[in-house]
């Protein structure tokens, strides 16, 4: 039985607890250039009560991009500036692994000069997706994507070599680990269902094909880090963005019995949190636990109680918190101690300066 509070170790890492802050896009790199800065590294650095931090998505490579001011780590620009936040967070004996993202057809051609964005098919998004972008006076306002086109096997080849790249990119920069964004409607994702992927070569099709995308992507990077320093966010559960395929579940456990056989260290799931949102099945959880042997992360809007309920169960080994962490540096302690938690200022949530950032404080005892 496992307490969110206590220590454990997993291969070669130590965790204080078993608290992850999961990715949250924040959208504050310096520009031009998507660069991480010396302000990230202070908002990181204050969030190393996390057992583990995964950082915001980060673009793989320029034409990754679907919203303004998010991070990358294709550039030597880039990786210079992220060994700033590694550095920070292992000064505080933190443990951060760095997010790599596809936003595929979660995109405007303004991100593209003026072409628009690839997907594994010719598929748009529901009317109403948006993305966030920035004005030319840095103000940000919410676009509707624009309709893709269908990726060449070429290109297909191409951004799985970009994925490798930013892994090699993310070791130098310090990263204990890498994570590969395959929910919520981004690239990754869009494979791996059918509502989403029509194709019909080595990719589409059957779920063995709609999982190779994925699976050809762990094979590039599956030496760059230690063993068990690899993980995988999936969203089975999610169906919004036009994402509505009732197969996901069972493709991504078959997704999850590759990446087990390769020795990836954990699987990510991000639950659904709005109000209407449908229950996990405790099914799929016990066969995502059977089925993966290493450690299992979830995120959706848990309390304290979900938390320590669905540990003592074994279902999970780390429960990320994410709002939660932008407001309150200090979360694991104030969760502990029963300490209020200060709600976030959500007009700062993307994009702007220090304020809604950095200058939230560490709870003060009377």
């Amino acid at each position: 039985m496992s307490d969110l509070f206590s220590p454990f170790t997993f291969k070669d890492m130590m965790f204080r607890n078993h608290i992850a802050m999961p990715p949250m896009t924040r959208c504050r790199s310096s520009q031009p250039g998507n660069i991480p800065n010396a302000m990230m590294a202070t908002y990181y650095g204050q969030r190393t009560q996390a057992g583990l931090i995964i950082t915001e998505a980060t673009l793989v490579s320029p034409d990754a991009q679907g919203y303004s001011f998010t991070p990358g780590i294709h550039s030597p620009e880039q990786v210079e500036g992220w060994k700033l936040v590694t550095n920070a967070v292992h000064e505080r004996g933190g443990t951060i692994f760095v997010q790599l993202w596809h936003v595929g057809r979660m995109s405007h051609a303004h991100f593209h000069n003026g072409q628009p964005p690839v997907a594994p098919s010719a598929i748009a998004t529901p009317d109403g997706t948006m993305v966030w972008m920035a004005n030319e006076q840095g103000q940000g306002e919410l676009r509707r994507c624009t309709p893709p086109r269908a990726l060449t096997l070429d290109e297909i080849a191409r951004i799985q070599d970009d994925f490798a790249q930013a892994a090699k990119n993310a070791k130098e920069a310090g990263f204990d680990g890498v994570e590969l964004h395959a929910a919520n409607g981004y690239l990754i994702d869009q494979f791996l269902r059918k509502s989403s992927n029509h194709r019909d070569d080595a990719y589409g099709e059957s779920p063995e094909n709609r999982i190779r995308f994925l699976i050809e992507i762990a094979e590039r990077i599956v030496d760059i880090f230690p063993d068990g320093h690899l993980g995988v966010r999936f969203a089975p559960h999610n169906q919004s963005r036009g994402m509505n395929d009732p197969d996901t579940p069972e493709t991504v456990l078959l997704a999850m019995k590759h990446l087990a056989d390769m020795g990836f260290g954990y699987v990510h799931f991000a639950e659904a949190d709005w109000d209407t949102a449908p229950e996990v099945p405790r099914e799929f959880r016990a066969l995502a636990r059977a089925i993966f042997p290493n450690l299992i992360i979830v995120a959706g809007n848990y309390t304290l109680d979900r938390a320590q309920e669905i540990l003592e169960n074994g279902y999970a080994d780390f429960v990320a918190f994410g709002r939660p962490f932008v407001a309150n540096p200090d979360l694991p302690t104030r969760l502990k101690n029963g300490w209020p938690l200060v709600e976030p200022d959500r007009s700062t949530l993307y994009g702007g300066d220090e304020k809604g950032y950095i200058d939230y404080p560490e709870y003060q005892s009377a």
